[in-house]
């Protein structure tokens, strides 16, 4: 018996993002700031993405954390893609 999963990807031109580690006691968000001089292609599981907006695009990442990465291309492009 074989078993397949339908996984689909985004391909997306993504560069610096800010990383969130969760809250503190006073419910503030922790947030690590990465810069990238350049922006790169990676291909995304569409499954790990949580929101898009005109700048980041949000998506979980292990233990808990997510990642707001700045992307390259056009939002309305973005929007088509996912829907």
């Amino acid at each position: 018996m074989s078993c397949t999963i339908d996984m689909k990807f985004i391909e997306l031109t993504l560069g610096s993002y800010i990383i969130s580690h969760g809250y503190d006691n006073k419910n503030k968000e922790q947030l690590q700031h990465v810069h990238s001089e350049t922006f790169s292609k990676k291909v995304v599981p569409v499954s790990r993405i949580k929101s898009v907006s005109e700048k980041y695009i949000l998506t979980d990442y292990v233990d808990g954390r997510w990642i707001y990465w700045e992307y390259e291309e056009d939002f309305e492009d973005v929007k088509k893609a996912l829907v």
